[in-house]
């Protein structure tokens, strides 16, 4: 018999929290760590600000799925772990041993810029916090004028502002949204796409603020470089991810951006029996960006190896896969879409994107929660 930990109910852990009644019918004991009874899917939460879906249409019950396999459930967070006697820490104090662990704990929101105790300011991650701003969104509406500030200029901003935005106008607020992207926006996709986005969110109503950098973000002010300030009610912080700092204080090998350090297996270089997907890894054949589409590809294989070390069988390579398709939420059921060199907005990129992701959500979402 042998103990298993998940340190994070996320996408890449989806088929392994499906598959725990297999593992404790072999005989082995299952933990499972959370920040929540429910877990959401980071994919749909901009659509859930915009009010595209309810909080329970984007989450799943990860509690009580665990828990009907006959897994231990903790609303807890791992803060430390020591590799070397097979324990993890967690938040409230407790201490769990395993012999095998895989980890799915995400990334957090670069909110460098936000003074202590702001308030009204939102990270665009956690996804619960996006549902925080929208009942804020709703509460203020009734001002004489509603001002939202977004900051980051990268995918996540557009998403959010698009559909703060959104959410504003079915709130029935008077408002202004303003994106500020510092000296560059959507370095990352073809020129045609960034037009494309920008023409769209513009069409909207989103205001464009660029060429110098958010230097401070405080209670209903966000200031730049140069000192020019922008009042704005409502902040949401979208300027990048990070993997929590969690793997290099433990003494575990980790890549670049602090993530965990995987080989081909998704397996840890150095503790063979320390696995991870999605955000929290540093994937060592290849750096991955950090998006949704890698977790998902990763679910099956993490489940086969995490398995297979359990029973001391073969591990299976995992493989990233080509060019993968974007989709841009981009506010009022409307989307931009590229791949292949194709692209297109508008309410069909919108549809395509809510079908990929619902049957994300359907293949694992229990028949009792739907």
């Amino acid at each position: 018999m042998a103990k298993l930990a998940l340190v994070g109910a996320g996408h890449a852990h989806m088929t392994l929290m499906t598959n725990i009644k297999q593992c404790v019918e072999q005989g082995h004991t299952v933990d499972v760590i959370g920040p929540g009874e429910r877990h959401y899917y980071s994919g749909m939460g901009p659509g859930m600000l915009g009010g595209s879906y309810s909080p329970k249409e984007i989450s799943f019950p990860v509690q009580r799925m665990c828990e009907e396999q006959g897994a231990t459930f903790h609303v807890d967070s791992c803060v430390g772990i020591d590799p070397e006697q097979q324990v993890i820490t967690l938040q409230s104090g407790k201490k769990l041993e395993y012999d095998v662990a895989s980890f799915n704990t995400g990334s957090s929101i670069i909110d460098d810029l936000v003074k202590p105790d702001s308030k009204d300011v939102y990270t665009v991650k956690p996804i619960e916090k996006l549902l925080e701003g929208r009942n804020r969104i709703f509460e203020l509406a009734s001002k004489d004028h509603l001002n939202i500030g977004v900051v980051g200029g990268g995918p996540a901003g557009v998403e959010v502002a698009g559909n703060a935005l959104a959410a504003a106008k079915e709130a029935g607020a008077k408002v202004t949204v303003r994106l500020y992207h510092g000296k560059s926006f959507m370095k990352q996709p073809p020129k045609k796409v960034r037009k494309q986005v920008r023409s769209v969110l513009e069409k909207h109503g989103v205001q464009f603020v660029g060429g110098e950098y958010v230097s401070e973000v405080t209670t209903g002010k966000v200031t730049l470089a140069d000192g020019t300030t922008y009042d704005d009610d409502i902040i949401f912080i979208a300027m990048g991810v990070r993997p929590r700092p969690l793997f290099e204080p433990s003494g575990i090998p980790y890549g670049k951006d602090g993530g965990l350090l995987v080989n081909k297996y998704l397996q840890n270089t150095k503790y063979s029996n320390i696995f991870g997907g999605g955000d929290c890894i540093w994937y060592e054949p290849q750096p991955l960006d950090k998006v949704g589409v890698y977790a998902v590809r990763q679910n099956q294989v993490l489940n086969d190896n995490v398995i297979a070390k359990l029973n001391n069988e073969p591990l299976k390579e995992f493989t990233p896969g080509g060019d993968y398709l974007l989709i841009y939420n981009t506010g009022e059921n409307t989307g931009v879409l590229h791949k292949f060199g194709i692209s297109f907005n508008g309410k069909p990129a919108f549809a395509i994107k809510d079908y990929i992701d619902s049957k994300f959500i359907d293949k694992f979402k229990p028949d009792y929660d739907k």
